[in-house]
């Protein structure tokens, strides 16, 4: 059997004050093999950022192991460093620099010669479709434009390990899918991603595999459908033309469904799980209309990364960045320590 490119055994990570300690990473176990898309989902502060921070050499871990094709991340940082990229939720770009002057700057941070880093800026600049804007200044950038910058600034030295720290927080569901696309050309190229998002459309349409982290360690894993399947069965969706009756449109799920019904949208929209879609539904129907309950429409689909986040955790996710997340990003190319303890 392959080992795995990734390799994390019993993490842990505990961040102290004076009035409390917050335990970022307890025990948790990561495995990612080579030349796939490795999803994180966690709401925030569940340790998604902490496990890159590890990975990347600018946090320390209290305890546990983490390689990256055999070579510890504690011991051997310098080593991991000249194998990675990492792009954090922020966009660690210079906005004073032009495009092309901060992939430039990049590359010598990473050792490269004048020549080289040249080359390679122009490389990027034009896979990313940036070679109009190389020569203006990132102050006058799109976000989406940042993104892709900041994407090809991780990728100067040819990563064998990409790190994404929730890459597309923030864009436009344009900018979001360009990105989207960009990520996959990498990965089809032998390039292994681990990916932190919270949105789950997007670990749905990337991840190979996903790891659900809560509370410092992984409460599941497996691939996206692997995880749906957990939670089984299908949903019914009612959508109430009048608010009011959502009292006895509950009622009448709670009664074909298992468990109690969710107010997709307060007041109008509610979903239950059933067992079997179609004859659930048929007799849904028929209730809500001898009850009088007016709809705007009704139908049932199958589970989604959604579904089974609420079922693993309790609560569905939170779009945006969590309090244990900050830019792991630029500082990788740095070539001193800077590693937090």
């Amino acid at each position: 059997m392959t080992r795995p490119l990734i390799e994390v055994e019993g993490l842990t990570k505990a961040y102290r004050s004076r009035t409390r300690t917050v335990h970022a990473l307890a025990g948790l176990d990561l495995s990612v093999p080579e030349g796939i898309v490795k999803g994180l989902l966690g709401p925030n502060g569940a340790g998604k950022t902490t496990v890159v921070k590890v990975l990347t050499t600018l946090v320390v871990p209290d305890s546990g192991t983490a390689r990256i094709d055999g070579v510890d991340v504690v011991a051997e940082p310098a080593r991991i460093r000249r194998m990675i990229g990492a792009s954090g939720q922020y966009a660690a770009v210079d906005e004073n620099l032009t495009g092309t002057e901060n992939l430039r700057m990049v590359g010598r941070l990473y050792h490269l010669g004048g020549a080289a880093a040249r080359r390679r800026a122009t490389e990027l600049l034009e896979l990313f479709g940036l070679e109009e804007a190389g020569d203006r200044p990132v102050k006058g950038y799109s976000g989406g434009m940042r993104r892709r910058l900041d994407l090809a600034g991780a990728l100067v030295i040819r990563p064998r390990v990409l790190f994404l720290d929730e890459p597309t927080t923030g864009l436009d569901p344009r900018s979001r899918i360009g990105l989207w696309e960009v990520i996959r050309s990498l990965v089809a190229d032998g390039t292994t991603v681990l990916l932190t998002t919270q949105y789950l459309e997007e670990a749905d349409q990337l991840a190979d595999e996903i790891s659900v982290i809560d509370d410092g360690s992984v409460i599941a894993a497996g691939t996206p459908d692997e995880l749906k399947a957990q939670v089984g069965g299908h949903r019914v969706v009612v959508v109430l033309q009048d608010g009011a009756d959502a009292g006895r449109a509950a009622a009448v799920l709670a009664r074909h469904g298992e468990g109690a019904p969710v107010p997709a949208e307060p007041g109008r929209e509610l979903e239950v799980a059933v067992r079997e879609g179609p004859p659930a539904l048929q007799r849904i129907l028929a209730d809500l209309d001898t009850e009088g309950v007016r709809l705007h429409d009704a139908g049932m689909r199958r589970p989604t990364l959604d579904d089974v986040f609420l079922s693993l955790t309790g609560h569905p996710t939170a779009a945006g960045p969590g309090p244990d997340a900050q830019d792991a990003g630029a500082a990788v190319a740095a070539s001193g320590d800077g590693r937090h303890r």
